[in-house]
């Protein structure tokens, strides 16, 4: 690994069943304009668990009761930013088992908020084209009961310009 790969880290969750996945639309990084999973980064000292209750709160409304850690894995593609050339994503996933409230299509924002709302959506509308790497990896999860942990890269990644929805 070079000092060209900015590296990222977060908490993420699948509130979803075999038909239908939770996604938020994001509204910052790589994954800008696109459907994107609950989620993000810990805030100074935060316990992994309590981050994800905290992020899916925040972007969904929703209030989690039970989550189950999945796994980890990474994802890797070209991203200009800053100063680097490439981003390694590294994601802690978390099933989302037991959870109260409506999901919220638009969500308070904040300093550090890059949801815009939520939104549950069926799982055949998610594509590469229009979902981050995390909603095909949460859609794989669903799909077949089984989290693979290998990372992925990918040699071309588009930053839309567009909103999808």
């Amino acid at each position: 690994m070079s000092e060209e790969f900015h590296r990222a880290f977060g908490v993420y969750g699948i509130v979803g069943d075999s038909d239908s996945l939770v996604v938020i639309r994001k509204n910052g990084g790589p994954y800008i304009n696109r459907y994107d999973l609950p989620g993000g980064s810990l805030e100074s000292g935060e316990p992994l668990d309590q981050a994800i209750l905290r992020e899916i709160h925040e972007e969904t409304d929703l209030t989690v009761k039970a989550v189950q850690q999945l796994g980890i894995t990474s994802f890797r593609y070209p991203w200009a930013y800053q100063e680097w050339r490439m981003n390694q994503h590294i994601c802690v996933f978390y099933a989302v088992t037991d959870y109260q409230g409506t999901v919220a299509a638009q969500v308070a924002q904040f300093v550090g908020q890059d949801a815009l709302g939520a939104v549950r959506l069926p799982l055949n509308a998610l594509t590469i084209d229009n979902a981050s790497p995390l909603v095909l990896k949460a859609k794989e999860y669903l799909q077949t009961q089984q989290f693979d942990p290998t990372d992925t890269t990918f040699a071309n990644w588009s930053v839309l310009e567009k909103p999808v929805w």
